[in-house]
């Protein structure tokens, strides 16, 4: 009986370890950063070595032609070229990919290619597979010779070196960034412990932990959770946090910077209160002054007007004393201040209220133009966007995300930022005619002309009023008639923006942002024009009128009044603006679309009552504490309205640079117009007589140079404080030098900047050129790989393909 012959499977080495070739050691990287050119010359050895793979082909009637086709350049889909196997190793070797890996790194790819190895030898075909007769015999093929399991061991025998050689933090710090299993990961930790630490290791396994220990674990673990329930809780506190992202995801970046500016306001205006508090109305109202004579009674009135029983309260200027706070002080018949008494309270009113309100407004000035440098850093940034819809489309997912609604809102969100970032290219269009620019520029000057005149009619609208309310006797006896001049601005505050959106329908501007920017631009015209008038009017005209009277209550009040009155003007637009319009559209114009929120009417509005609040801190300390609840009103006011009456914007748009706007209008036009106005009541108008901190003073200023006065009769100790008022504040000559280093500094930062957007560009450029580069190298070995893939001799049809098995004669064509 013959014996079946006997087949032995050979396996052929892979070409990505040739025989002699060496790994790298990871503790001399230099071996590892080699010159592009020896990386050619390695990867095209490889590929010349690269036999068939170990798979069976039934060569049919085309296989000829499918070895011919086999040396075209192949097309991936949309014709991109696929390149080939060793190209890709090229590209794979390229040192733009290899330079400054880190130890760690040179590790982890010497275990993913033992991974590889593993694998490979893992897809041999099985032998239930192979035919009974074509079986090779198991005799003849010791599985311990096989050269890669032998290579796969030498592999893990020096990864366990290499990881012992490392510390245990080191060593946990690389095997935590592999990429294998944690079964792989535990096995490599295990095997590379040094025998002390394995002996410790089943120590500690044997034994029961010490008590210290289990203390130690104990507290660690309590420790940790506390910084967790800590971390939740700073996020908790965050004010409407969830809010913010349902606004977001539902309306947009656009609609969602109106609440952010006004979470933004609620921050400057609690800044700005504390110290008010603190080391004004605290103190006051610790010790009290003596009551007058008479005191009205509350009628409800006040709320609206602030007259009456508020007058004689911590809420405005006159209620506040002029001596130390010891005990109360009437004035003296002589003018003179009150002396303070030996052993009272050394607390200087006046000084107190002016440095008070001095840091307070300083404070709030650095505040802002951080909040502005760091609102710029962060909306303009100098780079690319061409690739920001791939990373919004595979990027912005949150996988952490489990529960239903917060996967809803992430969705909305996610499609909300889509429709903002395609809205751009839809507002690429192509060139116009010059009929059409010329026709553009006519309706636009058209526009503005009325725009304009519109604002000088509101201008001249409230001059008038104002100067008819000063001639009308007893108009500030009678506290109905307080309200007519603020209801008269609120009328034209409120009816004026509705004029200049049915302008702005004639511009048919292609941006939105544009629309937004100019539709604010012409708001903030009206708003800054009125309220210089009503600082005119206060101080250019009242002061005069009231000589017996305290001006700055009266100041006050106005001020009061008129954020009263623009709170409930804002709730009156809310209502008949949006929910009745909404109600209108729906049942009565049988029309499903809801009304816009208007972005630039409710900033605007924000604006104003903020520098409303600035205007009045001299004559109102608890005005921001007015503002506060004022803003928390409106938010939850404006979201409601939000979310039952207004649609999201028919042109999306994204608001990347809104914010940085809004805290620039803030600082510029309102929080410098206030200070403005401050300083010259400070400085240049002489206060009541009869009422508040400053009463026997010919300046508020004035305070601070009695206050040096007394510091120089105190003694030398305290010698250099009038000194620096004196050569400091009172010269004007280090105020100019202050001024001219301040400018030199923003120019040198203007400089600067301009530097670096520069350098910028050129290193934009520059790695264009190398983008380049790298696809001419690309395309260069691929023609050298096609013309070595074509050099190659075509097998003869009358030859057989080479056998599967060997010793299986093979198949002829």
């Amino acid at each position: 009986m013959a014996q079946p012959p006997v087949f032995v499977l050979s396996v052929p080495e892979t070409p990505d370890d040739p025989e002699g070739s060496q790994e790298p050691s990871p503790y001399d990287e230099s071996e590892v950063h080699d010159s592009f050119y020896q990386l050619i010359q390695e990867q095209s050895r490889w590929a010349a070595e690269e036999g068939l793979e170990l798979q069976q082909r039934e060569p049919g009637p085309g296989a000829l032609g499918a070895l011919g086709d086999d040396h075209q350049a192949l097309l991936g889909p949309e014709g991109v070229p696929v390149h080939s196997m060793a190209t890709l190793r090229i590209l794979a070797s390229m040192p733009s990919r290899t330079i400054g890996r880190s130890r760690g790194a040179i590790l982890s790819q010497l275990y993913n290619r033992t991974v590889r190895l593993r694998r490979r030898a893992a897809r041999r075909p099985q032998l239930r597979d192979v035919g009974r007769s074509a079986r090779p015999s198991l005799r003849l093929y010791d599985l311990e010779l096989d050269p890669l399991v032998l290579e796969e061991e030498e592999k893990r025998v020096l990864l366990v070196k290499e990881l012992q050689g490392l510390t245990v933090a080191q060593r946990d710090h690389v095997l935590r960034g592999m990429p294998l299993s944690l079964a792989e990961k535990r096995c490599l930790r295990e095997e590379s412990r040094t025998p002390r630490g394995k002996r410790r290791a089943r120590q500690g396994g044997r034994g029961l932990p010490s008590c210290c220990s289990q203390l130690q674990d104990s507290c660690v673990l309590a420790l940790h959770n506390l910084g967790l329930v800590l971390l939740s809780g700073l996020q908790a506190l965050k004010p409407w946090r969830y809010a913010l992202k349902r606004i977001g995801g539902q309306f947009g970046s656009s609609v969602l910077s109106y609440f952010l500016f006004l979470k933004t306001l609620l921050a400057f205006n609690a800044l700005l209160l504390l110290p008010l508090l603190a080391f004004i109305v605290g103190v006051q109202a610790a010790f009290p002054p003596a009551p007058p004579a008479s005191v009205p009674a509350f009628t409800g009135l006040e709320l609206l007007t602030g007259g009456g029983r508020f007058a004689h309260t911590v809420l405005y200027y006159g209620y506040y004393s002029n001596a130390t706070l010891s005990q109360p002080c009437a004035s003296p018949p002589d003018g003179g201040q009150c002396p303070p008494e030996a052993g009272g309270l050394p607390y200087n009113m006046p000084l107190a209220y002016l440095f008070t309100v001095g840091v307070a407004f300083f404070i709030t000035c650095i505040t802002l133009v951080y909040s502005m440098s760091r609102s710029f850093g962060e909306s303009y940034r100098v780079g690319s966007t061409s690739g920001v819809h791939a990373i919004s489309v595979f990027c912005s997912w949150d996988y952490k995300v489990t529960q239903k609604w917060a996967s809803r809102l992430q969705h909305d969100n996610i499609r909300t930022q889509l429709k903002e970032l395609l809205a751009v290219w839809q507002l690429r269009r192509g060139p116009r005619s010059m009929c059409w620019r010329l026709r553009r520029v006519a309706v636009l000057g058209l526009v503005w002309l009325l725009c304009l005149g519109i604002t000088l009619g509101c201008t001249v609208a409230v001059y008038s009023f104002s100067e008819l309310m000063i001639k009308s006797p007893g108009s500030t006896e009678r506290e109905g008639a307080l309200l007519a001049l603020p209801l008269v601005v609120c009328l034209l505050n409120l009816g004026a923006p509705y004029l200049y959106r049915g302008l702005a329908a004639l511009e048919r501007h292609d941006s939105p942002v544009l629309e937004v920017y100019v539709a604010i631009c012409r708001n903030l015209i009206l708003k800054m024009v009125t309220l210089g008038i009503l600082c005119y009017h206060w101080l250019g005209r009242r002061v005069g009128t009231l000589r017996d009277q305290c001006w700055e209550n009266f100041v006050g009040q106005e001020l009061y009044r008129l954020m009263v009155m623009d709170f409930l003007f804002t709730l009156l637009d809310t209502l008949f603006g949006e929910l009745v319009w909404r109600l209108i559209s729906e049942r009565t114009l049988k029309r499903r679309g809801k009304p816009e929120f208007d972005i630039a009417g409710n900033v605007l509005e924000l604006i104003y009552g903020q520098t409303l609040t600035w205007l009045g801190v001299l004559f109102s300390p608890l005005l921001p504490a007015m503002q506060i609840i004022k803003l928390l009103l409106l938010f939850y006011v404006k979201k409601t309205s939000l979310m039952a009456n207004c649609q999201a914007p028919r042109r999306p748009w994204k608001a990347s640079h809104m914010s940085t706007v809004f805290i620039s209008l803030l600082c510029f036009p309102s929080f410098l117009g206030a200070a403005i106005f401050l300083c010259y009541a400070v400085w240049q108008v002489k206060p009541s007589s009869i009422c508040g901190p400053f009463r026997t003073l010919d300046t508020m200023y004035e305070a601070g140079k009695v206050w040096v006065r007394h510091l120089e009769r105190a003694g030398p100790r305290v010698s250099w404080l009038p000194w620096i008022h004196r050569y400091l504040l009172e010269n004007t000559f280090p105020i100019y030098l202050v001024s001219a280093l301040l400018l030199a500094v923003i120019y040198l930062n203007i400089q600067v900047v301009k530097g670096q957007r520069k350098v910028i560009c050129l290193l934009k450029e520059q790695i264009s050129n190398e983008g380049e580069d790298k696809i001419f190298l690309i395309n260069k070995l691929q023609s050298v790989y096609e013309r070595k893939e074509r050099s190659r001799p075509l097998p003869d049809p009358g030859t057989s393909l080479p056998s599967l098995y060997p010793g299986r004669p093979g198949r002829s064509s």
